[in-house]
């Protein structure tokens, strides 16, 4: 019976965080860029260029950049200490996104390397245990599931602290850049940084919501586990 509460209360909790943070996937899933700002973006340097440019400007010169061609992401990796950096123009936040990835390489090394091993652990630890309820090994699932709520309440607080600190930033650094290129004007500058904050006022909600969700889910399915 208490796992079946427990279900109950975590399908409760995303919904009301949904709610809470009123979350419209349908938005994200319908916004495009406008023509007009990626033409503004585009007059701005390359990708690689971009990202050397406000990396200089961070006094962070020190650091791998690699130029992904395959991929449309972009993409901080704190173990080796690389950005690696999409090749994707054609986009109005493609100069705040590069920013973004600058900033968690300025941030507290050791808290990114900590959320590499915490979310390493964290999903190891899931499967592991998922994986010996099934098979009857494990004879008392709620202290395992106890644990997998903490492990993920830890990972959680550590990402959403990383993310929410880039994300909030970069607008900020973003702008200071456009101001110092002084390719377009300031009221230009004003529609890409307004735009900035549009994104943002969608993309930081639903990021901490989703990776809430994410947790959430594990907890669901290891219940269901421990009651079949």
């Amino acid at each position: 019976m208490e796992y079946i509460i427990i279900i109950v209360i975590s399908i409760i909790l995303i919904l009301l965080l949904k709610k809470i943070f009123s979350i419209k996937i349908s938005n994200l899933k319908n916004y495009k860029d406008s023509e007009e700002l990626i033409a503004l973006s585009d007059k701005f340097p390359k990708n690689l260029e971009l990202t050397k440019e406000i990396l200089k400007k961070l006094n962070n010169e020190n650091i791998t950049i690699k130029e992904n061609l395959d991929s449309e992401t972009s993409l901080y990796i704190s173990l080796t200490n690389t950005i690696s950096i999409s090749s994707k123009k054609n986009s109005c936040a493609r100069i705040q996104t590069i920013a973004h990835e600058c900033i968690h390489s300025i941030q507290n090394r050791c808290i990114h390397i900590a959320n590499f091993v915490i979310s390493n652990i964290y999903i190891l630890y899931f499967f592991i245990i998922s994986i010996l309820t099934l098979l009857n090994i494990i004879k008392n699932p709620l202290i395992y599931l106890v644990i997998l709520v903490i492990i993920g309440f830890i990972q959680f607080t550590i990402r959403a602290f990383l993310e929410i600190d880039a994300m909030t930033k970069a607008k900020y650094l973003a702008k200071e850049y456009l101001e110092a290129k002084e390719i377009i004007s300031k009221e230009q500058i004003n529609l890409l940084c307004n735009e900035y904050e549009k994104i943002n006022k969608m993309g930081i909600p639903f990021y901490v919501w989703n990776l809430f969700t994410g947790n959430m889910i594990k907890i669901i399915i290891y219940a269901i586990i421990a009651v079949i």
